[in-house]
């Protein structure tokens, strides 16, 4: 299996509860968020949404889908939410928001494996494809955000060593 650890950084020109009604309403992507193909909740979790369960597919500019699963296993509102992704990526996705002044810096950390075997066997050259369709997807996330928000968004993705 193939590793990665991919962080993304939004800023955004809105509190933490403003944000965090777009990102915990995963059914609303799809609506916002282009590479959103699909999700379906199959599980819903307590009145904090910890344990609700998730299966979103996903497209970015390369020509082939992803679907998984996500759980959320941790919330702490309005500034963390993490959840645990099986499927054809396993690991953990965390969303992290830190008030700013007037805006919020939010930080997306994605560590997870590729499960898939053609994923496997190009992660050696396609590492930074791979990263790169990722960004997109976050970039585009960025924008529809801006868009659903109508607030302003900057994006960022950080380095790392897988």
């Amino acid at each position: 299996m193939a590793d990665y650890v991919l962080d993304t950084f939004w800023q955004v020109a809105a509190g933490p509860e403003t944000i965090w009604p777009a990102l915990t309403a995963v059914e609303e992507w799809p609506v916002w968020w282009r590479g959103v193909l699909a999700v379906e909740r199959l599980k819903e979790g307590d009145s904090s949404g910890l344990g609700r369960r998730y299966r979103t597919t996903w497209r970015g500019w390369l020509p082939y889908t992803l679907t998984f699963e996500t759980e959320t296993t941790r919330v702490e509102r309005p500034v963390l939410i993490e959840g645990q992704a099986h499927g054809q990526l396993r690991g953990t996705g965390t969303w992290r928001l830190r008030p700013d002044g007037e805006a919020t810096q939010v930080h997306y950390r994605w560590a997870v494996c590729t499960t898939q075997p053609w994923m496997n066997a190009l992660a050696p050259l396609a590492r930074p494809i791979f990263r790169w369709n990722h960004d997109a997807i976050m970039r585009w996330g960025a924008e529809g955000l801006s868009r659903r928000l109508n607030v302003p968004v900057r994006f960022a993705v950080g380095a790392s060593g897988r």
